[in-house]
This record gives C-alpha cells, sequence and structure tokens, in this order.
C-alpha cells in the first residue's frame, strides 16, 4: 500500500481539481492516520483470508424484478407522442450549455 503523505494528498487534490487549505489537509492527513490504524487491526485478525471479501453486508433478493420479454420497439411517433416540444422528429430541448 501507498504511504499516505501530505505530498500524496496534494497530488490527489490537484488531480481531482480542487484544493483545501493547510488545516484542511492536515485533518485529513490526521483522519487517514486512524483509517491506515484501523485497516492494520483489520489485517492482524486470524483466519480473515478464508472469507470472501464483502461489498455489501445484507443479502439481497432480486425476485421482485419482471423477467425480460423481447418485445416489439415503439415507433418513432409512439415515442414521442408524450413529448412537450418536438422538432425534426426528435424531442426538443434547452439549451443547458452557455
Amino acid at each position: 500500500m501507498k504511504t499516505i503523505t501530505m505530498e500524496v494528498l496534494k497530488d490527489g487534490a490537484n488531480r481531482l481539481l480542487f484544493d483545501m487549505s493547510e488545516e484542511q489537509y492536515k485533518t485529513l492527513y490526521e483522519e487517514f492516520g486512524i483509517l491506515t490504524k484501523q485497516m492494520e487491526k483489520i489485517g492482524q485478525i486470524q483466519g480473515l483470508e478464508k472469507y470472501d471479501p464483502m461489498t455489501f453486508p445484507f443479502d439481497c433478493s432480486t425476485s421482485f424484478l419482471r423477467e425480460d420479454v423481447a418485445e416489439a420497439p415503439l415507433t418513432r411517433d409512439e415515442a414521442l407522442k408524450n413529448a412537450g416540444s418536438k422538432q425534426d422528429h426528435q424531442i426538443k430541448l434547452p439549451k443547458v450549455v452557455l
């Protein structure tokens, strides 16, 4: 695992196109110290390698989903019938980029 330093945090923030104050970087660095200690503690658990990693702590049932049945696609007119504004057989949307 890469060692977390103040430079690593600043580089990561720079790559994500944001910056923080020195005090905020210090707080984040301290939080990573706590997180690293917790990960080391978890890594010391005996027999941990026998278990698969979890991505979600609860079993989820997906029996409520419908069967995917292939059907004929909508015609263009059916797809556009509820559109508020149409232009050239397409839905006309307001401009969102200035």
